[in-house]
């Protein structure tokens, strides 16, 4: 272990964050329900969603219901999408002047075909000026609420965008840099890219040593992100799909950031990783779907079928049989999850290796989705831009965010 360089504080903007770990946004995942269990589990940043600006702006009821933070939840971060520099200004504009968030984060790395066929995510940067005006217009609308920005390193190989974004990023002054070592094209395919953060990490550097940079991919436990930061050098680290069905990642990440620190010792740090016994990973679930509960107002049922999406990830790795298994995807109430929680042993001990490394679908490399003739050029002409806008306007009406 390197200890010769303990780690500082994550400084975003005027915000301080003792340990450098951030939740990433999931769609349908990291809601306030999740993000409070996190929390509980652990210090760092945690995300909202992604939240469509346009809907933001058009206070469609599904998006007013997502930007919902619990009074817990200190400071607040919200992640914001979009293809329009006017309209995200205006939803930035909104956050700040309604007091909606303390932090802003824009989003430049989703790799979703509904989302990249747009022009939004992951393909934005392709389109220089339009990057630039976006980021520009709303670290302006932002003042003093610290703007973020996450990108991943380009459409595909042949097509990378993450040193010419970073570099007009800095430029506009946002509070920090996020990248995900992959491409649009590897979607969670492969290994992430370590060596492309390592180079974002010096180029911000250069041009503004006061801006941190965070990197993003196949962090799976806690050890993982301290062999990003030694490889890297980056200033933090963000947590997406490892703690997928793992929220007490977020202690162990603690744990380990404190040992780096010199606060407790590496042996403390490891007789501090979670190896939970079965019975309280049903702990975790059933506190995570009561979260959910009041998430969605007392619904319990729409909190149940929720949870669901959860099971697999919570219970990889424990031998708990196929019929419990097939029953947890199905719950309908705490009740019937407490009839499903009697069947299983409590005691049964944390399977090891098989509970850890990577969850969610990997998939393959694909051709990313992208607006037609998109990669013709790396300026956005105004046919271009105005099939941008009519279709986050669909989008926007039919989704509400």
């Amino acid at each position: 272990m390197n200890q010769t360089v303990p780690p500082k504080p994550l400084r975003i903007g005027s915000l301080e964050f003792d340990i450098p770990v951030e939740l990433a946004p999931m769609a349908g995942i990291t809601n306030t329900a999740y993000r409070r269990l996190c929390r509980e589990y652990g210090d760092g940043v945690f995300v909202s969603e992604m939240i469509t600006s346009r809907a933001l702006v058009e206070r469609t009821p599904a998006t007013l219901r997502l930007i919902q933070f619990h009074e817990s939840e200190t400071p607040r971060s919200m992640q914001l999408y979009g293809v329009d520099p006017k309209t995200i200004a205006d939803a930035v504009r909104m956050v700040v002047a309604e007091d909606l968030a303390d932090h802003i984060d824009l989003n430049f790395g989703c790799p979703v075909p509904k989302v990249t066929r747009k022009g939004g995510g992951s393909a934005l940067p392709w389109k220089q000026d339009l990057f630039a005006a976006i980021v520009q217009a709303a670290v302006r609308a932002a003042g003093d609420v610290p703007l973020t920005i996450k990108m991943r390193k380009g459409v595909d190989s042949d097509h990378l965008t993450f040193q010419d974004a970073g570099k007009m990023a800095a430029d506009a002054g946002v509070s920090a840099i996020a990248l995900h070592g992959r491409t649009a094209a590897d979607h969670y395919s492969g290994k992430a890219d370590w060596d492309a953060i390592a180079q974002l990490v010096q180029l911000v550097r250069e041009r503004n040593p006061e801006i941190p940079v965070l990197g993003n991919g196949d962090i799976w436990c806690a050890q993982d992100a301290i062999d990003m930061v030694e490889h890297t050098d980056c200033d933090g680290v963000v947590v997406g799909r490892g703690c997928l069905g793992r929220p007490w990642l977020f202690g162990d990440l603690e744990a380990v950031f404190r040992a780096r620190r010199g606060e407790i010792t590496w042996e403390e740090a490891r007789q501090r990783t979670a190896a939970p016994a079965l019975g309280e990973v049903m702990a975790a679930v059933r506190r995570h779907t009561e979260l959910l509960i009041d998430f969605f107002g007392g619904d319990e049922r729409h909190a149940c079928r929720d949870i669901r999406k959860h099971m697999a990830w919570y219970f990889k790795g424990y031998g708990v049989g196929g019929d419990v298994r097939r029953a947890l995807a199905g719950v309908e109430s705490l009740e019937h999850m407490a009839e499903i929680f009697g069947t299983m042993d409590p005691q049964m001990q944390y399977p090891g290796e098989g509970a850890e490394g990577p969850r969610g679908r990997a998939g393959r490399p694909k051709r990313p989705h992208l607006p037609e003739g998109w990669l013709d050029s790396r300026t956005c002409d105004s046919a271009s831009f105005s099939a941008l806008l009519e279709a986050e306007t669909d989008e926007a009406s039919t989704s509400g965010g």
